[in-house]
């Protein structure tokens, strides 16, 4: 059965029903990382929503709002595949009607690590996912985990702000070369994403040390042997928790995570590391 397609407010009321909701939050060009969220959310709610929408908050100068791939109609087939109860695709109008002046803020942990790179990007993203979360009204949220420091983020919002959301992290998807899924990845030329590959090789390389310092120097090793095309953002290993970096007497569960840059396109990655006992 096709999904009823929400394009607004009234849309989004009108098709909701009784029963247990998850929302899946997307900015479309959906992937099979993203079909694996919704079957999780499938699993676990009665009532399942993808809102698509390219959110302009979480976009900085000079970053790929214009050309970032928008697949409506292909995007709407796969929600179809996956038995998808409801799309919601508001307009940026609806989204920030004029006059808005109100946004959230990500603190410090919004202005480290990915936000220190992109300034203001979390707090776009906070700002749009608190939108969608008084909107659709879901029971839960269910976010992957690639955007290790999003997810660890919208947590420390529900905490903060006692949002009556529970938010569900989904594992990394990636294809069988190791190459996490993103939407970006289409960017890539054939050349651009071999050279992607050593990014999840570095990571996986070190995801099996006993130590802090061990996984810190092997997936430095493996970044410094790649070529030339890859400009390396940051490679840190911090608390999943709070995205500040762990020592290395740090004992416990971790996320080693990296972006680069390949040609024009910027990419990041990261995997969940157990160091000590």
């Amino acid at each position: 059965m096709d999904p009823i397609v929400a394009r607004n407010r009234t849309d989004l009321i009108e098709a909701r029903r009784d029963g247990t909701l998850a929302l899946v939050p997307t900015m479309g060009a959906l992937h099979e990382g993203h079909r694996s969220l919704i079957r999780l959310a499938r699993e676990r709610a009665d009532q399942v929503v993808v809102s698509i929408f390219v959110n302009p908050l979480q976009f900085g100068p000079g970053e790929d709002f214009a050309r970032y791939p928008r697949t409506f109609d292909a995007d709407l087939e796969a929600c179809r595949e996956e038995g998808v109860d409801v799309v919601f695709a508001p307009s940026a109008d609806d989204m920030y009607p004029p006059g808005r002046q109100v946004s959230v803020s990500a603190g410090e942990m919004g202005r480290i690590v990915e936000g220190a790179s992109r300034p203001g990007h979390f707090d776009g993203m906070l700002t749009v996912v608190l939108k969608l979360f008084n909107l659709v009204r879901p029971d839960l949220a269910v976010f992957g985990q690639k955007d290790a420091q999003q997810l660890a983020l919208i947590r420390r919002m529900a905490a903060d702000l006692d949002v009556p959301v529970e938010i569900v992290g989904a594992p990394t998807v990636r294809e069988p070369d190791g190459l996490a899924l993103s939407s970006r990845n289409r960017y890539l030329s054939a050349g651009e994403r071999r050279v992607a590959l050593t990014l999840s090789r570095a990571l996986l390389a070190a995801a099996d040390e006993p130590g802090a310092a061990q996984v810190r120097a092997t997936a430095a090793k493996v970044l410094a042997e790649a070529p030339p095309e890859l400009e390396v953002d940051y490679l840190v290993l911090v608390d999943p928790a709070t995205f500040t970096e762990v020592p290395d007497s740090y004992e416990g569960e971790a996320v080693l995570a990296v972006a680069a840059r390949v040609g024009a396109t910027r990419l990041i990655d990261n995997v969940v590391v157990r160091l000590g006992r």
